[in-house]
């Protein structure tokens, strides 16, 4: 079992922790299958168009978030960590095999931990970001929003078609 020691720091990341009625095996499994986090990952109507995980640290995490007008944006990172069931971290900070990103836009390391909770699971995402402007941009993006409208699309998703 992965402890986190570290707690956020409120000038860099963002967090959104929730308790959810789903058991964690199955955000667990919603979380690391591709034809399951196409289902879910991006809040509607947008779509997960295409991902690719390897999951162990170094391998990849790729998406292509697909817009309703069809335009595409493709997104490549690496995993971290990896403990089944618990906690994934990864980053698109850099690229499969650690290689360096080139874009610093928006870089950022995500940890997904999931613990369980009553007959459900304390579900939290954490992004952390290098400068308190990128933690600003991610937020104005809609990082609360966007985040946990996905959530909520797991849990349902979880709920309709993984139980």
């Amino acid at each position: 079992m992965s402890d986190r020691t570290e707690s956020p720091d409120r000038e860099l990341d963002l967090v959104l922790e929730r308790v959810v009625d789903v058991p964690p095996a199955l955000v667990w499994e919603a979380w690391t299958r591709p034809e399951h986090l196409k289902e879910w990952f991006v809040p509607h109507p947008w779509k997960l168009a295409d991902c690719e995980l390897d999951l162990r640290p170094g391998g990849i995490f790729r998406t292509v978030m697909e817009s309703p007008e069809g335009e595409r944006f493709p997104g490549t990172g690496c995993y971290l960590e990896v403990v089944p069931g618990e906690r994934l971290v990864w980053t698109v900070a850099l690229l499969p095999g650690y290689r360096p990103a080139s874009d610093p836009d928006l870089n950022f390391t995500a940890i997904i931990e999931i613990r369980p909770e009553g007959e459900g699971t304390r579900y939290t995402a954490t992004a952390l970001h290098q400068s308190p402007e990128g933690r600003a941009r991610h937020e104005e993006m809609g990082f609360h929003e966007g985040w946990g409208t996905a959530l909520d699309q797991l849990v349902e998703y979880a709920r309709t078609s993984l139980a």
